[in-house]
């Protein structure tokens, strides 16, 4: 990977890019234009020194340690990864290949003017951080284990991030950096309780960092589980009736797989091995009867331990369950009873049509023989004694 940053001159100092120097007598617009530089460890990058104005006054390009390395087009230095690039009166250019940490440093390049003119580029090198590596699984893993997963990964500069996945979603783990020399070496562990459902997860470590440009360094561990069975039973018909294919499928899990399994019914060994098939694990019968009833056990073992599930069998008589409601017969005793209720209504009405009667007041009672209403109360008032003897009785 190769970073061009910003550019630097210097007139005896140093400034950003397309900054001019103060001018001197005989040297006006002349200053040397760098650029700082990004390069990743083992890679190649060019460092170029311009002049905007030039008068055939010389450029130089000198390492970290003062050293020369081109003056003009003449190689100063023996060292076969610096090659010149390009050599003229406003440029020169050089290359670095297999750059190491060690090429990390400043730069100058110097314009031979009175005085000397020098602009100054930071060669950074990023440490391209190893493939990472985990440690702390061993194979296979008992059910209950409590382990530590730990990825390292070193030689990154600066510090590379680790993280953990867990299948594909991300999961926290504890982080340590220690320097060593120029670079960095980074730690993440992760703390498991182990149980039946991590086998065959997958763990993975990866690592990222700006030298990885186009992917990332990752390494992944496949949990191994061991633990004990567990089983069940699977039937292949909810209300066997007789005559009927039933298959009963025992399904044992475990970790090492728990085969074969024994199947046995109330306790004892299975009868009519002619009729009762017994294949793997499967338990099939042909043609279903009474006899079959009874309790029938799936049994299954490694070497952690042992594990049953139980089917209760009843066979029914399909010609004693209860057939469909009968609704023709349903709607005539309703029938029956909506016109029983009609005919109540009908003669409870008639009933009381003819008990239907009429009564008088006080002054009615009186009223037949009296001229006025005054005598009219009077004789009721008399007649009162007499109510007992005549009374009716309305509804």
């Amino acid at each position: 990977m190769l970073k061009v940053e910003h550019s630097i001159c210097c007139c005896g100092c140093a400034c950003l890019s397309h900054t001019f120097c103060p001018s001197l007598p005989g040297a006006q617009g002349q200053f040397p234009i760098v650029q700082n530089m990004t390069v990743t460890e083992g890679g190649i990058v060019n460092l170029t020194c311009r002049v905007e104005h030039n008068d055939n006054t010389s450029l130089q390009w000198s390492n970290p340690a003062q050293q020369t390395l081109f003056f003009g087009d003449k190689k100063a230095l023996r060292d076969n990864r610096i090659e010149l690039v390009r050599a003229t009166s406003q440029e020169l250019t050089i290359s670095i290949s297999e750059v190491t940490l060690a090429d990390e440093g400043m730069y100058t390049c110097s314009l031979f003017t009175m005085p000397v003119k020098t602009a100054k580029a930071f060669l950074t090198v990023l440490g391209m951080p190893k493939k990472p590596e985990i440690n702390g699984l061993t194979k296979p893993v008992m059910e209950g284990d409590q382990i530590t997963l730990t990825c390292v990964t070193s030689g990154s500069k600066p510090a590379a991030d680790v993280r953990w996945f867990k299948n594909e979603k991300e999961v926290k783990g504890a982080k340590e950096v220690n320097a060593s020399g120029k670079t960095f070496t980074v730690k993440s562990s992760l703390q498991l309780q182990v149980n039946r459902h991590d086998d065959g997860v997958a763990y993975t470590c990866r690592v990222d960092h700006m030298a990885l440009t186009a992917t990332h360094e990752e390494t992944t561990q496949v949990l191994e589980v061991h633990y004990a069975p567990y089983v069940e039973i699977k039937h292949s018909i909810p209300a066997p009736l007789e005559g009927q294919y039933l298959k009963l499928e025992c399904v044992p899990h475990g970790n090492p797989s728990p085969d074969p399994v024994l199947w046995t019914k109330d306790g004892g060994e299975l009868p009519d091995l002619d009729r009762v098939i017994v294949e793997g694990r499967e338990l099939t019968f042909m043609a279903l009867n009474k006899t079959d009833n009874g309790t029938y056990r799936c049994e299954a073992t490694n070497h952690l331990g042992t594990s049953h599930a139980e089917y209760k069998l009843v066979v029914k008589d399909p010609n004693a369950l209860p057939g469909p409601p009968d609704h023709a017969l349903i709607g005539g005793i309703v029938a029956v009873v909506v016109f029983a209720t009609l005919c109540l209504i009908i003669v409870l009405g008639r009933y009381l049509a003819r008990h239907k009667g009429t009564y008088l007041t006080n002054e009615a009672k009186g009223a037949d023989d009296a001229p006025d209403a005054d005598t009219a109360i009077i004789n009721a008032d008399g007649n009162h004694a007499h109510a007992e003897e005549k009374k009716e009785y309305f509804i």
